[in-house]
């Protein structure tokens, strides 16, 4: 089966998020660049240090196929709010979360042309502590290919400076560990990634931070 449904209807937003009250099918949405909504959760498991959860995207994705990619990413389907997507945790790696429990970081403005598509998304970005083994997650079969376990100061200065990093990857295959390096990262010209990554390392420290918007 597809990684993804053509025929997922969507709201339409304009560039700012607001509602233009017109539903849309994801196919023709990717194909004409339609203005829709998504949301990021990045998955922080607590310990010793703080390690992330990544995804390898599946191969057959309708954009950045095979690439790592935020813990967890979805887009809204028509009628849903934005925490009504935190429920994409649980559908695509066995992650049951609890939308009051996971902190809204910020908002950024995306555009991806590629891989067949165009597509610009609204993307709400939150953040969600857990303590559940990286071991006990299950990624979906079909849109999911692995789940990737990062130190956090790690896929920092891989990031930052290009340093490979060695990791945890499971995939139907088994768990190994591989190095990675910035080009296996879904790309973020913006600064999104470092922005993030930052915001996690300070919320890790107990410090706080402002609600931020990106791309405006």
């Amino acid at each position: 089966m597809p990684a993804q449904d053509p025929t997922e209807p969507f709201d339409l937003v304009d560039s700012d998020g607001a509602p233009l009250g017109v539903e849309k099918p994801r196919g023709l949405v990717h194909r004409d660049g339609d203005w829709h909504q998504s949301v990021h959760l990045w998955v922080v498991f607590e310990g010793d240090a703080p390690h992330v959860l990544l995804q390898r995207r599946a191969y057959d994705k309708d954009t950045h196929p095979g690439r790592i990619d935020v813990s967890v990413a979805g887009h809204l389907r028509a009628g849903e709010a934005p925490r009504d997507g935190l429920r994409e945790a649980e559908e695509e790696v066995g992650l049951a979360v609890r939308p009051e429990d996971c902190v809204a970081l910020g908002v950024r403005r995306s555009v991806y042309a590629g891989d067949g598509c165009v597509d610009r998304e609204i993307q709400h970005v939150f953040l969600v502590r857990t303590w559940v083994p990286f071991e006990a997650l299950r990624p979906h079969p079909e849109e999911v290919a692995g789940l990737v376990l990062a130190s956090l100061d790690g896929l920092r200065a891989l990031v930052a400076t290009g340093a490979p990093l060695a990791v945890t990857e499971r995939d139907p295959t088994g768990t190994r560990a591989v190095t990675l390096t910035r080009a296996a990262l879904v790309p973020s010209r913006d600064g999104y990634l470092a922005r993030v990554l930052a915001t996690i390392a300070r919320r890790s420290a107990g410090e706080d931070e402002a609600y931020w918007r990106l791309g405006w």
